[in-house]
C-alpha cells in the first residue's frame, strides 16, 4: 500500500476506535477493542521510523499519532478508574435511571423508608464484620453511629455527584473500614 492509502486508512480505524471506546465506556459493548487498537498502532509503528517526503502526508500522520496519542491517555485513565470502582457512567445514563426509577412501577410492599432501614441494617452488619476482619472491637458499632456518619457526609455528597441517588458501601482501605458512597447502579 501507498502511504496515502495508509494515512486514509489510519484516520478510518482510530475514527472507528474512538467510537468502539465511547460505547465501551458508555456500557454498549462488553468488550475493551483491544484487537482493533492493535490493528492501528501497527499502522502507527510501520511509518514511526520511516521519513515521509511529502509534507502534507507528514503533517496528517503526525496529527493523527498525536490524536491517538492523546486519545490513549484518556482511555487509560478512565480504564485506570473503572479499575478502581471510581467511574461513573455517561450522565445521560443516570439521568435514564432516575427517571425509570421515577416511574409509578411498584415491586412490592416495601416503602421508601423501609428500604432506607434495611440499607441501614446492612451497612451496620457489614461494617461491623469489616472491623471483626480487620481485628478491631466492633462493639462500639451502631445504628446511630452509623446514621449519623451518613447524614454528616450526604450535604457534601449531593454537592459533589450532583444527585441524591447514591448507595455507601463499606470498604477497607489501609486495614481500617470506612464508608464509601458511589452512585446508584439501578
Amino acid at each position: 500500500m501507498a502511504i496515502a492509502d495508509d494515512i486514509m486508512l489510519l484516520d478510518q480505524k482510530l475514527g472507528v476506535l474512538i467510537t468502539k471506546y465511547e460505547q465501551y465506556f458508555i456500557g454498549l459493548e462488553k468488550r475493551e477493542p483491544l484487537l482493533l487498537l492493535g490493528e492501528v498502532e501497527t499502522l502507527v509503528r510501520r511509518y514511526s521510523g520511516v521519513p515521509i517526503n511529502n509534507t502534507m502526508y507528514k503533517h496528517r500522520f503526525t496529527m493523527l499519532v498525536a490524536r491517538l496519542n492523546t486519545y490513549r491517555e484518556h482511555w487509560n485513565r478512565i480504564l485506570k478508574l473503572m479499575e478502581e470502582g471510581r467511574y461513573s457512567r455517561d450522565r445521560f445514563i443516570s439521568n435514564l435511571h432516575l427517571r425509570q426509577k421515577d416511574k409509578p412501577e411498584r415491586k412490592g410492599p416495601e416503602s421508601p423508608q423501609a428500604a432506607a432501614e434495611s440499607d441501614l441494617d446492612r451497612l451496620v452488619h457489614e461494617f461491623r464484620e469489616a472491623r471483626k476482619a480487620c481485628n478491631m472491637p466492633d462493639d462500639k458499632v451502631t445504628r446511630e453511629l452509623i446514621a449519623a456518619t451518613i447524614e454528616r457526609q450526604r450535604p457534601a455528597l449531593v454537592a459533589k455527584l450532583g444527585t441524591e441517588n447514591f448507595v455507601f458501601r463499606v470498604v477497607v482501605e489501609e486495614g481500617k473500614p470506612k464508608l464509601k458512597a458511589g452512585l446508584r447502579k439501578h
